[in-house]
């Protein structure tokens, strides 16, 4: 049976999967249908922040669903609370959500942005400010947010009061930004848009003209929290502190669960009834996560993610030079992206699909880039297996 075919029958094309078929994983390596062996530089698009099938993680789950596996959210348990506790205590907040993705993650900052601007001000004070280029997630208010008309044009009439701003440009935002502004959200890395790292003056400024302006700045870490760039979360890199967090991606390091964490200011923009989700902080979710948490979370992990980050580099840089692709390799930790020489310009997909048929799983940010987000404890030996079989694949297309 062909697994790739058999998915077409019922599924809705939505993906564009590529024909390759992951039938068990361990650490960096994916095994397909004929036991051929794929080098994962993907981990599941930055969420396999541990690899795949971590044993402790395994043991974690095991555990957890021989006690308890779901439970009303007008119940406490046990692993939630610890990782509010963990997210809480290791970053610049106070209070946490936990729901089951990004998109929920980003859904929820915005409602308890504009509900907070609602309560202490007036209904004046309701815009939204992003940015161009910027993803944010699916829903319809997420994906408004998002600066990509591509992926919002086609479900309009979209929700109003949501404007985008030039991405490291401060002039842009400070023509838009007034006391009007509810809140502002940004990736520190446009990660989906080219992985594109923010300025460190451009997010400095945001933070003062949103402490101005009384709005909430909102960090979108879907993809750069959790260890990604070398760092617990990516805003310690600039000096500054947000206050909102969206989290999800590596927080579950595959199982599927997401997170705001609010500064202490802003948490009466949620109160009894005006938020929730069946599903999230339920104990399995929970308490894998607290398991991935405590090992990410700590100081020689994070520093390897760095080391790894130059491994990665120098391999890249010698390919390029060689064939001379890429204008550009870019990025912080293991969220690298490579831009495209001219001659090249809208091959990224191809190249993803080169890396597939030469065993090395590759992605793309965009048409003109190409991304890797291997796992934060991908081997050396992995990573050079990987980075020759993605030489070659590159080669075919030369």
């Amino acid at each position: 049976m062909n697994l790739r075919q058999e998915y077409n029958k019922y599924f809705l094309d939505i993906y564009g999967q590529v024909d390759f078929v992951p039938i068990k994983a361990s650490g960096s390596r994916m095994f397909g249908e004929n036991n051929e062996m794929v080098i994962d530089f993907m981990s599941g698009i930055a969420v396999n922040g541990l690899g795949h099938c971590h044993p402790e993680l395994i043991n974690t789950l095991i555990n957890q669903a021989q006690k308890l596996w779901h439970v009303s959210n007008i119940m406490v348990n046990e692993p939630a609370l610890e990782l509010g506790q963990l997210l809480t205590e290791n970053s610049c907040c106070d209070k946490a959500f936990i729901c089951n993705s990004g998109t929920e993650a980003t859904e929820a900052a915005l409602k308890l942005a504009r509900r907070y601007a609602l309560k202490n001000f007036d209904y004046s004070k309701n815009k939204i400010i992003s940015f161009k280029n910027s993803f944010h997630g699916r829903t319809l208010f997420a994906v408004s947010a998002g600066g990509q008309s591509k992926y919002s044009q086609d479900f309009a009439p979209l929700p109003p009061s949501i404007i985008h701003a030039e991405f490291n440009n401060l002039e842009s935002i400070e023509a838009l930004i007034d006391k009007t502004v509810a809140a502002v959200i940004v990736e520190p890395i446009q990660a989906e848009g080219g992985v594109i790292p923010a300025i460190p003056e451009f997010l400095q400024k945001l933070r003062e003209l949103c402490d101005k302006y009384q709005a909430i700045l909102i960090f979108d870490e879907v993809q750069t929290g959790i260890g990604r760039t070398g760092k617990l979360f990516a805003y310690q890199h600039y000096n500054i502190e947000p206050d909102i967090i969206c989290l999800a991606k590596a927080l579950g390091c595959g199982f599927p669960i997401g997170a705001i964490l609010v500064k202490e200011k802003f948490a009466s923009g949620f109160e009894l009834g005006s938020h929730g989700t069946t599903f999230g902080g339920n104990p399995l979710s929970c308490a894998v996560a607290c398991s991935a948490f405590k090992i990410i979370n700590n100081n020689e992990l994070l520093d390897g993610v760095n080391e790894r980050a130059g491994q990665f580099r120098e391999y890249l840089e010698a390919i390029n030079e060689e064939l001379g692709i890429y204008s550009e390799i870019r990025g912080k930790g293991l969220l690298l992206g490579m831009e495209l020489e001219e001659k090249y310009s809208g091959k990224a997909r191809e190249i993803m699909l080169a890396g597939f048929k030469h065993n090395v799983a590759t992605l793309m940010a965009s048409p003109n880039v190409s991304r890797l987000t291997p796992s934060l404890i991908i081997p050396e030996e992995d990573i050079m297996i990987g980075c020759n079989r993605f030489a070659d694949a590159l080669n075919s297309l030369c």
